[in-house]
């Protein structure tokens, strides 16, 4: 079974906290992805924001995406796995968290991220499936 490690994508930029909503627009458009990592000024990981959360969280609330601070999208605590965690760990922890991105971390350091895309890529087929199957169930 492989690791978080093998299945994540690298090279993950993170938006700062003090940076606002449509500098992490930018950074998802730059680099083709819905979500980013929010990292503060210790490069630790805050959170995660998405292209929903800023539909929705900012411009759904008529706020200004250019004013607004990226570090408020934040969640109240990161989920994350571990880079040398076992795929069916990566698993469990999107489904108990109802989450389609997971930030992987190594000694506290940010190593990359791991969608639903990339699961697909490493894992077998039904097991992408049961994935999917738990995230869409409400």
């Amino acid at each position: 079974m492989p690791t978080a490690r093998e299945i994540m994508t690298s090279g993950v930029e993170c938006v700062d906290t003090d940076q606002t909503a449509a500098d992490a627009a930018r950074l998802m458009a730059r680099h083709r992805v819905g979500a980013v990592p929010i990292c503060g000024p210790d490069n630790k990981l805050k959170g995660v924001v998405t292209d929903r959360d800023i539909a929705v969280k900012v411009v759904g609330q008529g706020r200004d995406a250019g004013t607004f601070p990226a570090g408020n999208l934040n969640q109240a605590e990161a989920v994350t796995i571990g880079a040398d965690d076992s795929a069916d760990e990566v698993l469990a922890t999107m489904t108990r968290h109802q989450v389609r991105r997971l930030p992987v971390i190594d000694n506290d350091r940010l190593v990359g991220m791991i969608s639903i895309a990339d699961v697909a890529r490493a894992l077998p087929q039904d097991a992408t499936g049961e994935l999917v199957a738990a995230l869409s169930a409400e």
